[in-house]
């Protein structure tokens, strides 16, 4: 039974996180924490989450692409420049030891998910029919810099993404999805390609929880509005109280 009770933690989780993050973003933030939960080291956690994760995304992509919310002039050049930022990030992740990542985690996780729970909600204010250089630049930091973040972590990378191509950008809500499909999508790959060539990914876990995720992905893209607040911050906050008192538990308690 114990062999079977990461598959039962994980697997449940990875859906509900995929639904999210293909509709909001944030799905990060329910997936990786489930593969801590179910006893993963944080290491193959991260990796293992990649690979789940970047199937169901690459499923989402496809239907944004199909709905013809890529702008593929603009969303090229920053996917180089996503695999590029995740290249370097994913590499600054193994240099960080175990126990100090875990600390690290115990930070960062629930401050991101502050502000996603806090996060304003997106507007379709902008329909930016014009790309001007200032837009390309701003699209172009914000793919390196993401992509950078989410090849270290990744947790809130599409809810950030979207927020700043909307809000900073100033990109169309349709447009800003696209890409930020795009961007993600790019620097999964790269991050998943450096966790397999070091041996932190669990390749079986990884890929029957990759079909829920590609489930949630799929069911989530295919209903994406501006709703899902309603769903997201409770689980989300559940989740991370459930991750937070399990390693707070085993690490200074038990």
């Amino acid at each position: 039974m114990e062999e079977f009770l990461p598959y039962i933690i994980v697997c449940p989780l990875v859906f509900i996180a995929g639904f999210i993050d293909a509709i909001a973003g944030g799905g990060g933030l329910i997936s990786l924490p489930a593969y801590l939960i179910a006893g993963l080291p944080a290491h193959a956690a991260i990796g293992t989450n990649k690979l789940s994760s970047a199937m169901g995304t690459t499923v989402a992509t496809i239907q944004y692409a199909r709905k013809g919310f890529v702008e593929w002039k603009m969303a090229i050049p920053a996917a180089a420049l996503s695999l590029f930022g995740a290249w370097i990030g994913s590499h600054l992740t193994l240099l960080v030891p175990e126990d100090y990542f875990m600390i690290v985690m115990l930070i960062l996780l629930p401050l991101t998910a502050l502000y996603v729970i806090k996060k304003k909600e997106l507007t379709d204010k902008y329909s930016n029919d014009e790309i001007t250089g200032k837009t390309w630049a701003i699209v172009s930091l914000l793919a390196f810099a993401i992509g950078l973040y989410d090849g270290f972590y990744g947790p809130g990378t599409g809810t950030f993404l979207m927020l700043l191509l909307t809000g900073w950008a100033h990109l169309s809500l349709n447009r800003s999805a696209g890409i930020t499909k795009i961007i993600n999508l790019s620097s999964n790959i790269m991050a998943l390609s450096v966790f397999l060539l070091n041996g932190t990914v669990m390749i079986k876990l990884g890929l029957i929880a990759a079909i829920f995720s590609i489930a949630g992905n799929y069911l989530g893209a295919r209903s994406f509005v501006k709703h899902g607040n309603k769903i997201v911050r409770p689980v989300i906050i559940l989740i991370i109280l459930i991750f937070m008192t399990k390693i707070i538990l085993e690490r200074f308690v038990l």
